[in-house]
């Protein structure tokens, strides 16, 4: 189920989606602007449509992380045990990604950075100078949402740290009127500060492998819910090796994702793919000796198979150690061959927005490019929700033409983090 969302002209409507035996199912559209999207109501009008193509033919309803929506899974879950309810797990680990990002050593980087690209796109003589020191490779780098587009262009000023220090350096910068300003001084001081390219190292690091999971779980190429819990285990660790294992560094970010990921991309769903996916059972035998994921591989069996408790024991009794002794067909070399790699390596198409506005150049005035100039225009994939809201933003579609060339990805720019502290030796 998606959730209602407000167009130009304040038009509401709910669609309704269900992951039925047969497949993902278009139910339903519904006008409902001059309703109250309270969980009741939501409840109400899923549970019609359910009843129309019957319970026992719908296995899972998945929506947002709006509290009106949470408020339905509640009811679902007394209402209809059947059927699973779960959250997006995209727009889940995007308000995760948004969270730490909101940190206090995380949001200062963000907003020098920021500083920074606004005050060379808002002026034609700095911009100039700064394509011309980087052969015309821009630093803005558009993505599909806030922290796509925050992260894209952090890697690509890290990127161009040396050609950024050689204009902040040269003489056509001690020339420029522009230096001379308050900002034109900020800029220079932001380029030739250790501590915010550090800072820029070590944002990409933490955030690199949870980028990875987002890539994971918001492409259509093939399912991932048996990886998602598995690579957000992962990505912890990372985080905390990225840290230097200091816990008073990682903690604060560790509490976010946990508390993303509580009941939301935690279910018994998500368990029971997990434990189901051999690409982690089988590097770690012991995982299904683990307590709380084998409580919620249960609770899939209980819904699932609700009631039939001669299906659940079966599974529980003979399926599954079959599959943890890797015997009969999982034995087969194929099998052992299938689960040595893992199938979460995708390109990084869904990160970027297809259209930049960096905003007409001004004259030499003193102008200043509002924020806003930097930001996609484009209503993105994934909606900008907070998590207390119902609507999503609209975004209005402006039609600029702008010649700009942007480096190639060539689907390295995530991969490469994480690979050693390099030269800023991040801190411990």
């Amino acid at each position: 189920m998606t959730d209602a969302w407000t167009d130009r002209k304040r038009r509401s409507i709910m669609n309704l989606c269900v992951n039925s035996r047969l497949g993902t199912v278009f139910l339903s559209s519904k006008e409902c602007s001059m309703e109250a999207h309270t969980s009741q109501f939501i409840f109400e009008y899923v549970k019609h449509v359910i009843q129309q193509v019957g319970e026992g033919n719908v296995v899972q309803i998945v929506t947002d992380n709006a509290l009106n929506n949470m408020g339905v899974a509640k009811l679902l879950r007394e209402k209809m045990p059947l059927i699973f309810w779960t959250c997006c797990a995209t727009h889940s680990i995007n308000l995760m990604l948004e969270s730490i990002a909101g940190l206090p050593r995380f949001s200062r980087v963000l907003q020098q950075a920021k500083a920074l690209t606004i005050f060379i796109y808002a002026h034609h003589k700095t911009l100039a100078m700064m394509r011309s020191f980087t052969k015309k490779r821009d630093i803005v780098r558009p993505g599909v949402t806030r922290f796509a587009s925050a992260f894209l262009t952090l890697q690509s000023l890290a990127g161009k740290k040396v050609e950024l220090k050689a204009m902040f350096t040269s003489n056509e910068w001690d020339e420029c009127k522009f230096a001379k300003t308050v900002k034109g001084k900020q800029a220079y001081s932001t380029v030739l500060s250790h501590a915010f390219w550090q800072g820029v190292a070590l944002w990409l690091k933490v955030f690199a492998s949870l980028v990875k999971v987002l890539r994971i779980v918001d492409q259509d190429k093939k399912p991932s819910m048996g990886f998602v819990y598995g690579e957000l285990m992962q990505a912890k660790e990372e985080i905390k090796n990225a840290l230097n294992g200091v816990e008073k560094n990682y903690e604060p970010i560790i509490r976010i994702i946990e508390e993303k990921i509580q009941n939301r991309l935690d279910t018994p769903l998500h368990l029971m793919a997990y434990l189901l996916n051999p690409y982690y059972h089988y590097k770690d035998p012991r995982l299904h000796l683990d307590h709380f994921i084998s409580m919620g591989c249960v609770e899939f069996l209980e819904t699932y198979y609700f009631g039939d408790l001669e299906m659940q024991n079966k599974i529980l009794m003979d399926e599954l150690s079959k599959y943890k002794k890797k015997e009969g067909m999982f034995g087969k070399l194929i099998a052992a061959k299938g689960y040595e790699s893992s199938d979460g390596q995708y390109d990084l198409d869904w990160l970027v927005n297809d259209e930049v506005v960096v905003g007409d150049e001004v004259e030499d005035g003193d102008e200043e490019l509002d924020e806003e100039a930097l930001r996609p225009r484009r209503s993105s994939r994934l909606r900008e929700l907070e998590e207390d809201n119902f609507e999503s933003e609209s975004e209005e579609e402006v039609d600029v033409d702008v010649d700009i060339e942007f480096e190639d990805d060539e689907n390295h720019v995530i991969d490469q983090y994480g690979q050693g502290d390099g030269e800023d030796n991040l801190e411990s």
